[in-house]
């Protein structure tokens, strides 16, 4: 089958998104996502829940990704799916399902860490996105993982810093619970952040190895903070909300851009792009942008809809994957804690 008329189906249900998309030669053709708004209510991720409603959703996403595409299912040339990292019900779902369709249609499987998703979503054909050069660092930031990866080619990454404890998405959320915001809150401290004085209060930043992250401390001097203010005056959240976001969200990027500038100055890659979702934070976006002037750094951040999870980025991993014959056996299994 030529490369013109190949088409690949990206499957993901690492956490609580169940998303398919339609790829051809880089440009995809559909990327559907259908969000579990059961969560909200418990202020987090239920895993057991989030695998039943992957049950429900991925015939209607998976159909609607093709019908989008205007494409019928015989003209898939392979099935790529999330294999790991993720909730363990959550991947079983589309493990199962890719593989039974791959089965069905007799054509090749593809496994995909998500992880390293993420991270290639930047070799998307989209309009005003160009793909950063071999070798680059990429950040990735999401509510489960934070990592600083040197990218030396496609499938060649290495990861020289990490979190030692919680991810930077957990710390936006939990400190946004502390506030008394809803889930998810890390987009909401994201838009009272905006509004507010990012130097009304000082929040200390963990001191760790150079280009490791630690964000379990953060949260704790959230909530002590907090605590001591409220004691003092009950509507000190409500009156200072915004203070109080753009203050956090301040401290977090900080800290972000600090590990970033010990990466650049170990490695010499002055090339940076970002991933995951707390990448569409404006605060990073702008500190990123900011770089590029103070620093000379070259930045590459994706647009919105590759940011959080989704199936698109699943593609055109299965895409590169596929031009070199690099498929799974159907003996393939899931894998909660996938390395790269």
């Amino acid at each position: 089958m030529t490369q013109k008329n190949c088409y690949i189906l990206g499957i993901e249900s690492s956490c609580d998104d169940t998303a398919a998309a339609v790829i051809n030669n880089g440009e995809i053709l559909s990327n559907v996502v259908a969000t579990q708004a059961i969560h909200e209510q418990y202020g987090g991720v239920v895993p057991e829940l989030a695998s039943r409603a992957h049950q429900q959703n991925i015939v209607p996403v998976v159909h609607q990704a093709l019908q989008k595409a205007n494409i019928d299912k015989n003209q898939l040339s392979a099935i790529a799916f999330t294999r790991g990292p993720g909730l363990m019900g959550s991947l079983l779902v589309g493990t199962s399902f890719s593989k039974s369709l791959a089965l069905g249609l007799g054509i090749p499987l593809i496994d995909v860490n998500h992880m390293q998703a993420h991270i290639l979503a930047h070799f998307i054909k989209a309009e005003g996105q160009n793909a950063p050069n071999f070798p680059f660092l990429a950040m990735t930031i999401s509510g489960g993982h934070t990592q600083i990866v040197k990218v030396t080619d496609y499938f060649e990454m290495e990861i020289i810093g990490q979190t030692i404890d919680d991810a930077v998405g957990e710390a936006f959320d939990k400190s946004a619970k502390i506030l008394g915001l809803p889930y998810p809150g890390g987009p909401l401290v994201d838009k009272y952040a905006q509004k507010g004085n990012p130097k009304a209060f000082k929040f200390p930043k963990p001191k760790v190895n150079p280009m490791d992250f630690s964000f379990s401390g953060l949260k704790t001097s959230v909530l002590y903070f907090v605590e001591k203010e409220v004691a003092q005056n009950p509507d000190f959240i409500s009156e200072n909300i915004e203070d109080i976001c753009a203050s956090l969200q301040f401290t977090i990027v900080d800290y972000l851009m600090d590990k970033l500038k010990n990466a650049v100055k170990k490695t010499g890659i002055k090339e940076i792009a970002i991933g995951g979702g707390v990448s569409a934070n404006s605060g990073i976006r702008n500190a990123l942008k900011e770089a590029e002037t103070k620093y000379g750094w070259k930045t590459h951040i994706p647009k919105f809809e590759f940011c959080t999870d989704n199936a698109a980025m699943i593609a055109i991993v299965g895409e590169l994957k596929y031009k070199t014959q690099n498929f799974a056996e159907n003996n393939v299994v899931a894998s909660a804690r996938m390395k790269f």
